[in-house]
């Protein structure tokens, strides 16, 4: 079995900016592409894992948001960054009802670990919600950490640990991984 980092996306990958589907929309978060050169390093697969409810609102379609992951893979690889693979979940719940994919929902982490043979108690989510956090202490993710941002509205001890930044998610993992 291998060990997975869990990102997600809007807020710990790139600046959330609110229903991101282009790449012209797209800014990176500091330190972002810092700390999954160390995931790779440390032997990590590498997820990131994202709620995109703007498809089952009808501002973009599933194809623009895969789009937009394969443009993102090729940012990262440039930098000598291997993505292990993308996750999305499509649905809002005043539309599609209740699915087990949507954060705080496990399903997009459950799966991955299925697919590439991930040890969740081995393994690493960051998020800057507390559904983040949630899905990965119900997929039974070993570290669940917490990016402080305006999203954040739970309390610091939902996470094992919070930072105000990305940057220092990779100061921590550096000295942990």
């Amino acid at each position: 079995m291998t060990k997975g980092l869990f990102l997600d996306r809007d807020g710990i990958v790139n600046i959330d900016k609110g229903y991101i589907h282009k790449a012209a929309d797209i800014e990176f978060v500091d330190g972002i592409f810092d700390l999954c050169l160390l995931a790779n390093f440390k032997g990590y697969k590498i997820f990131i894992v994202t709620n995109q409810a703007g498809v089952d609102r009808g501002y973009y379609t599933e194809e623009d948001v895969q789009t937009l992951h394969a443009w993102m893979r090729t940012q990262f690889e440039a930098r000598g960054v291997e993505i292990t693979d993308f996750f999305y979940c499509p649905h809002h719940p005043n539309f599609s009802g209740d699915c087990g994919c949507r954060k705080p929902n496990p399903g997009m982490l459950l799966l991955a670990m299925n697919m590439y043979d991930v040890d969740a108690s081995k393994s690493v989510m960051v998020g800057d919600k507390v559904s983040d956090v949630q899905a990965g202490r119900n997929a039974g993710v070993g570290l669940n950490i917490i990016v402080s941002s305006e999203y954040f509205d739970g309390k610091p001890e939902e996470a094992d640990y919070m930072f105000s930044s990305v940057e220092e998610v990779y100061g921590f993992l550096k000295e942990r991984l």
